[in-house]
């Protein structure tokens, strides 16, 4: 069964009377209401909110890593483990083959259903899947194979054990060893991106995000609990973080913007899939035409442009 969001009540009208019209094998009917379908969900889509965008990058049908995984990667065989404390589960990493090109594909997996929303710890990774994802990484340093990270968390695991561990300094040291990584890197953001949490697998030589995804150094309920005392006021602080895709596109905090099908990724997985697709391809050549001194200087320059400064 889909899922349908508070906004999405019309399109799920629209879905039901087709469902309807096909069970009474009424053709004519079904061609109308497919085109009336096609106008509402363009109308629907054309004016979301910023609170609307957010829904739909915590959408429940939206793909996760896995989904995009079996949809672009061929060949794909799974690396675990972080060969100090055990293999985290929210972390994955596979390597095969995206149109020909040798890659290795790292991301956060949120899971579906209790079962694996529970292995997967609700895609909040331990500091072991960060220490995966940098051995890999340097793996794939070492033999010049391309990254593809798929971020999508709503942050960091912030448990004891995971203090225990030493959380901070497992994403401090992937932010400090991805900036100077030698290995072709592209990071896209396909839901929700969740500070460090994220940011810890974000640092590439490109980062871009989905049409409906966002990112944030804390979540809205967080922001509005500090900032307003008041979790319900969500809304409120998802227009004032300024998180969706456009606005840190304007602020040029993100190289692109991924052109995700205009109904959603939940609605269309085989088209945000090829968005994706295209796009890594579209970089590899990019990059190949840099040398790796280039790339690194390019890639330091954008990392020192964020944000401002002064030196006295």
């Amino acid at each position: 069964m889909a899922t349908y969001l508070d906004f999405e009540k019309s399109i799920k009208n629209l879905d039901e009377d087709i469902a309807n019209a096909k069970i009474k094998g009424d053709t004519p009917a079904v061609e109308i209401l497919e085109k009336n379908l096609t106008k509402e969900i363009s109308k629907v889509y054309k004016n979301l909110n910023d609170y609307q965008k957010l829904q739909l990058a915590r959408h429940p049908d939206r793909p996760y890593a896995m989904d995009y995984i079996r949809l672009i990667l061929d060949d794909a065989y799974q690396i675990h483990g972080d060969r100090a404390f055990r293999d985290d589960e929210a972390m994955l990493a596979y390597m095969g083959y995206i149109a020909g090109h040798k890659v290795i594909v790292i991301g956060q997996q949120k899971g579906r259903g209790t079962k694996y929303k529970l292995k997967r710890n609700f895609g909040m990774p331990h500091p072991e899947g960060y220490r995966k994802a940098l051995r890999i990484a340097k793996m794939a340093e070492k033999f010049d194979i391309p990254i593809l990270f798929l971020i999508d968390t709503p942050g960091a695991y912030p448990g004891l054990e995971a203090e225990e561990r030493g959380q901070s300094e497992a994403i401090a040291r992937n932010l400090y060893e991805l900036s100077d990584l030698k290995a072709k890197t592209l990071a896209v953001v396909i839901g929700e991106g969740g500070s460090g949490g994220a940011l810890a697998i974000g640092v590439a030589d490109k980062m871009v995000m989905m049409r409906y995804s966002v990112f944030s150094v804390i979540s809205p309920e967080g922001c509005a609990a500090i900032l307003w005392n008041d979790p319900l006021k969500q809304e409120n602080a998802t227009k004032a973080m300024k998180i969706t895709a456009d606005d840190l596109y304007r602020l040029k905090l993100i190289d692109a913007v991924l052109d995700e099908p205009i109904v959603g990724a939940h609605r269309d997985k085989v088209g945000a899939a090829n968005a994706i697709k295209e796009y890594f391809v579209n970089f590899l050549t990019e990059m190949d035409n840099l040398s790796t001194e280039e790339r690194l200087k390019r890639r330091l320059d954008k990392i020192l442009s964020v944000g401002a400064y002064e030196e006295l």
